[in-house]
């Protein structure tokens, strides 16, 4: 089926609706990452250059309002005054669905804007983790049956629901789920391209040494960091193609970025 179906309101994104079981998956027999760099954009749900995406299109960013955490802006110009409506935004590099630069945590020199674009995209899986409870540890086990068929190149989006408590900031960032650095350590040593999760943090963010080698060791180890996604809920199925694309910003630690799914119509 081709064309292209878009949803996504992170209002309501991953609250409510069961979470099924964690490891209950089946291979989807989804192209490998693996591909030579001439070939890549014939597999995603791009295709070929001028061609439309053929899916369905899910929206897993948060909508940033002002008032957030690191979210504020000010009136440049309004259409009354100046003949045109603009804003200058003040955002924290990392508020709202954001991805990490290794210069985050000096696990490497690399910037935002020195990260190629085939880094921040490709097939990905969706791990179901339900019923975690506060400042729980995610570990090597959640992943199920996902260990066994995770191919190098292949990234987690990790399901926990967490986004639903984006209103509650106490809760939201201070309670999260932590990624356990034995799952940090099979993330870099099976080659995961990309680390999604829903909590504004990979880790603890009240706790320096916990947050630090988290971080340290997922982006030094070459995975990609994107934190803070919603709407997980809606994916379908076990795998999908997932990108998370950021602004360029010359020497970036991070960067809000609008992170999005594109599932195949069955």
């Amino acid at each position: 089926m081709s064309g292209v179906h878009e949803t996504g309101d992170d209002r309501s994104g991953g609250r409510g609706g069961g979470l099924p079981a964690a490891g209950t998956f089946v291979a989807p027999g989804n192209p490998s990452p693996s591909l030579p760099k001439a070939s890549y954009a014939d597999s995603t749900p791009f295709g070929r250059l001028g061609s439309q995406p053929s899916g369905r299109l899910v929206d897993l960013t948060l909508t940033l309002r002002r008032g957030q955490r690191g979210v504020d802006w000010e009136t440049a110009r309004t259409v009354e005054r100046d003949g045109w409506n603009a804003r200058t935004l003040h955002l924290y590099s990392h508020c709202g669905t954001h991805l990490d630069a290794p210069v985050h945590f000096a696990a490497g020199p690399e910037t935002i804007d020195q990260m190629p674009l085939d880094r921040l995209m490709g097939p990905a899986w969706v791990v179901r983790i339900p019923n975690l409870p506060p400042r729980a540890l995610i570990e090597i086990t959640h992943l199920g049956t996902v260990a066994d068929l995770f191919q190098p190149g292949d990234s987690l989006l990790l399901h926990t629901g967490w986004s639903a408590h984006a209103d509650n900031p106490a809760l939201y960032r201070d309670g999260l789920p932590r990624v356990s650095e034995a799952l940090a350590r099979w993330c870099v040593e099976h080659g995961v391209r990309i680390l999604g999760v829903e909590p504004p943090s990979v880790a603890d963010v009240n706790h320096l040494p916990e947050v630090t080698l988290i971080h340290k060791v997922l982006l030094g180890g070459g995975a990609v960091i994107v934190e803070g996604l919603t709407n997980l809920d809606q994916l379908a199925g076990p795998k999908t193609f997932f990108a998370a694309l950021p602004l360029k910003i010359e020497g970036g630690d991070g960067c809000p970025c609008r992170a999005f799914a594109v599932e195949e119509c069955g």
